[in-house]
C-alpha cells in the first residue's frame, strides 16, 4: 500500500520541468508547500490531461487534489462537505482491481492522473515493533505514480460550483527489493508512459497496470522512528536511520 508519502517539488517548478500548465499556484490558498510526512486527506500536486474546449488537444495540467478520492455518489455530511466516514478511505487502488470496482471504474475511463513524489514509506516487522523505511529515486527525481481522480459536488449544488476533487494512488505487487519491505507498493509510470496513462480520450492501456514503470530507479533506506508520528515534519524523518538509542521515540 501507500500511506505516507514525501514531496518537495514547488508545483509551478514541477509544471514548468514536464511541461504542464500550472492550475496549482493560482489557488487563492497557494501552493502546497514541502511535505516529508503526506498523510491521507492532505491536499496533494497532481498531474492530469484535459481538454480547454471539446475539440482541442488535450494537455498536461497540474492540479491541487485531496489525497483520498471521494466517488461522485458519495452523501454529504452535516458540514456540507463529502461524509468520509460511512465508508472506507480510498487513498489506495489495487491495480487488478480499477476497473471493475464500482468505486474506481468511472475514474479509471478517463480520469487517471500521476501524483508526484520524491518517495513513500513503508513500514517492516510485527505490530509494535515495525521498522520505518523510505523507497525513494537514487537520482534525485520525483516519482510518478499513477492515480485516478474524481470530482464531487454536494447533493443540490449548482452545476457551476466549483468541485472538491480528490486522487487515490494505484498500488501492484511490490517488486524486487521491496518485496522484502512490504507485499505492495505504488504503481511508477515512467516519463515514456505519462501521456499514454493521461489520455482522457484512450481507455485505460492495462498493460501499464501490470508493469513496474520506474522500479531501476527506486533505492531504499531505513529512517528514523520519528515518521511514525504525523505531526513530525521536516528533512530528518528522510535522513537514514541513527542507531537505535538515538532514535525518537514513537510518540
Amino acid at each position: 500500500m501507500c500511506g505516507r508519502f514525501a514531496v518537495t517539488t514547488d508545483p509551478a517548478l514541477l509544471a514548468e520541468k514536464i511541461k504542464a500548465i500550472d492550475e496549482a499556484t493560482s489557488e487563492k490558498a497557494g501552493p502546497p508547500s514541502p511535505n516529508y510526512n503526506v498523510a491521507p486527506t492532505t491536499t496533494v500536486a497532481t498531474v492530469v490531461k484535459r481538454h480547454t474546449d471539446p475539440d482541442d488537444e488535450s494537455t498536461r495540467r497540474v492540479r491541487l487534489m485531496r489525497w483520498g478520492l471521494v466517488p461522485p455518489w458519495a452523501k454529504s455530511a452535516d458540514d456540507g462537505g463529502p461524509d468520509t466516514k460511512s465508508g472506507p478511505l480510498l487513498i489506495n487502488a489495487r491495480a487488478d482491481k480499477v476497473t471493475s470496482s464500482p468505486a474506481f471504474r468511472s475514474s479509471a475511463k478517463a480520469k487517471r492522473c500521476l501524483v508526484p513524489m520524491d518517495g513513500w514509506y513503508e513500514w517492516k516487522g510485527q505490530k509494535g515493533a515495525k521498522t520505518p523505511f523510505y523507497m525513494y529515486a537514487g537520482d534525485g527525481e520525483p516519482l510518478f505514480m499513477a492515480g485516478l481522480w474524481s470530482t464531487w459536488r454536494p447533493k443540490g449544488a449548482p452545476k457551476d460550483a466549483k468541485p472538491l476533487l480528490s486522487c487515490t494512488i494505484i498500488t501492484t505487487d511490490a517488486a524486487a527489493q521491496l518485496a522484502d519491505i512490504h507485499d505492495r507498493m505504488p504503481l511508477t509510470i515512467s516519463a515514456d508512459d505519462w501521456d499514454r496513462w493521461l489520455d482522457p480520450d484512450a481507455p485505460i492501456d492495462e498493460g501499464l497496470l501490470r508493469g513496474h514503470g520506474d522500479l531501476d530507479r527506486i533505492e531504499i533506506r531505513e529512517v528514523s522512528t520519528l515518521v511514525n508520528n504525523v505531526r513530525n515534519n521536516g528533512p530528518e524523518l528522510i535522513e537514514p536511520a541513527a542507531p537505535q538509542a538515538e532514535q525518537g521515540t514513537l510518540l
